[in-house]
């Protein structure tokens, strides 16, 4: 596990989880996922993010790949933002209404440092496992060949089938169920 703070004193610096037979030679599989307090840490079934970060793990287990958390809680409003959201989609409004009705883009989050953290661990290819086209794009936009797109499949529950096709309908994420 590798930090990567933007100040000497920041708290909550981002982490790169790197599998201890990585190759950045060859082709490496990698996750960029966002901080979900309420999904990774507390399991909530609202959104699949606890799921896609377990997943993500565990390939990288699997194939000796790479984990980069980047700490933009809330896609990038951070917690009580995010909390204040929830409580907008309680009322009706879907993610991305929430978002934008307090005033945010529905989606802030940035991934250039995500690029930087692997350009430090001398990763040139990856199989992006991502769902998220903006990660697609800012990724193809930076010196980081993208060998292959792995989907990161988690089938809805009851409780984020809503949040789910939102994300699909109008943020263009690439999920099939």
């Amino acid at each position: 596990m590798l930090a990567y703070a933007t100040t000497p004193d920041d708290l909550t610096p981002h982490v790169a989880m790197v599998h201890e037979k990585f190759d950045p030679s060859k082709p490496v599989l990698v996750r960029i996922h966002s901080e979900c307090m309420t999904g990774d840490l507390f399991g909530s079934h609202r959104c699949d993010c606890g799921e896609q970060l377990d997943q993500s793990l565990h390939l990288a287990a699997e194939r000796g790949g790479v984990v980069i958390y980047l700490r933009q809680e809330g896609r990038g409003i951070g917690l009580i933002n995010k909390l204040k959201a929830y409580n907008l989609q309680d009322q009706g409004l879907n993610t991305a209404d929430a978002n934008t009705h307090l005033g945010f883009e529905v989606d802030a989050r940035q991934y250039d440092l995500a690029v930087e953290i692997m350009k430090d661990l001398g990763i040139r290819q990856i199989h992006l496992l991502t769902n998220n086209p903006e990660k697609l794009e800012a990724i193809e936009h930076s010196d980081i060949e993208i060998v292959s797109r792995v989907p990161l499949v988690i089938p809805p529950r009851n409780e984020n089938r809503a949040y789910l096709e939102t994300k699909r309908a109008l943020m263009g994420h690439l999920l099939n169920w």
